[in-house]
């Protein structure tokens, strides 16, 4: 293929192109039926679940890990199981590793540090409810511990609009399309 730029020709061979050595693992922040249920429609959830489950999947097809971190905080004994389920709109497969947290940040007092080490996570992309405040708690954690870090384009949720808006002008995100390209799947 020749392509003219100003006067000179120049030949592009194609090219065979591998994945990334970035080793992506998806970890999916507190969406629980606690938080979610009866706010579904108005925070848009199904729509932030369609590019979260789409993301997991791609990455569950490539081996790579999806952990889903669930709020534990004030848990009883009089506590319903189900208030702490992940909704049922998230796809969650028998191979996806679970970290209950007490804490904003999913890092702080749980073993999920641990786990990125043990899978030799790359890029931690972090995706879920609330965009302001665990979302970002654990995305700062990454950064700290010395992770790579990005957000989920569109699989972050909040019951403030203008707090998503803030986390795509303040913070890296990655798109799907971007985790796409970096796993080799197109």
């Amino acid at each position: 293929m020749l392509f003219h730029y100003s006067k000179k020709k120049i030949k592009s061979e194609p090219f065979e192109r591998e994945a990334m050595p970035l080793n992506p693992v998806l970890v999916i922040v507190d969406m629980q039926n606690l938080f979610l249920q009866d706010h579904k429609e108005a925070w848009k959830i199904s729509e932030a679940c369609e590019y979260i489950n789409h993301v997991a999947g791609l990455l569950r097809s490539q081996g790579h890990p999806v952990i889903h971190v669930q709020d534990m905080e004030g848990v009883s004994e009089d506590t319903s199981p189900e208030a702490r389920d992940i909704i049922p709109e998230i796809h969650v497969e028998p191979g996806d590793l679970r970290v209950p947290k007490e804490f904003s940040n999913a890092f702080w007092q749980t073993d999920l540090e641990q786990v990125l080490h043990e899978h030799k996570a790359g890029l931690v992309i972090i995706a879920g409810f609330a965009a302001e405040h665990c979302v970002t708690f654990t995305w700062n954690g990454a950064l700290e511990r010395g992770f790579k870090a990005a957000i989920l384009h569109n699989g972050i949720c909040s019951s403030q609009p203008e707090a998503i808006s803030a986390i795509y002008r303040d913070r890296q995100i990655v798109s799907y399309s971007v985790i796409e390209y970096i796993t080799g799947v197109v």
